[in-house]
């Protein structure tokens, strides 16, 4: 099921501290775990009305806090490229979704409980990432559009999106820190 064509990174109604490890066990039931996100930039991802975008950190922002869980669905595993995860919003029942629109892959939010993404069957194809590590950072690589990876600007206060093309002017490798 793809996500309807909607603004990028909206929210769209219902229809190398401690690095991620896989919480894959398969038949029992588990909870996402939470990470803060940072870029190198010291940029954190917060949630301004409904885009998510990313600004510099500091004591005035409260930032999300991400909801990562592995997807026991195997069909598009691909170990070489990451962990295969769905992404979410801790405390809001957002989860990432890839959809195209005006014929480009985009980074959109859908709202929906993270764990009913993790107990169906079968997994859908535009909530997932792959998960991989780089160093000490981790970057997000959406399965439903091959080599198009979570972004953030250098410029601050813009929305959060995918792109194909990393390098200097964007942000695809983000540090994540376990929420205790």
């Amino acid at each position: 099921m793809a996500c309807p064509p909607q603004s990028p990174v909206h929210v769209l109604p219902p229809k190398r501290n401690q690095m991620w490890k896989p919480n894959h066990a398969h038949g029992s039931a588990q909870s996402p775990r939470n990470y803060r996100v940072h870029d190198s930039q010291q940029m954190v991802w917060v949630l301004t009305g409904n885009s998510l975008t990313a600004v510099p950190a500091s004591s005035n922002v409260k930032p999300v806090i991400l909801s990562l869980i592995a997807c026991r669905d195997t069909e598009f595993q691909d170990e070489k490229k990451g962990n295969l995860v769905f992404l979410g919003i801790k405390n809001r029942n957002l989860c990432f979704c890839c959809a195209e629109m005006e014929g480009k892959p985009t980074l959109q939010l859908k709202e929906v409980d993270i764990m009913n993404l993790y107990k169906e069957g079968k997994a859908q194809k535009a909530f997932l990432f792959y998960h991989g590590i780089e160093g000490s950072t981790s970057v997000f690589q959406s399965v439903f559009y091959p080599g198009w990876f979570i972004a953030t600007s250098s410029i601050e206060r813009q929305t959060i999106f995918l792109t194909h093309q990393r390098g200097k002017f964007v942000n695809t490798n983000f540090y994540i820190e376990s929420e205790k």
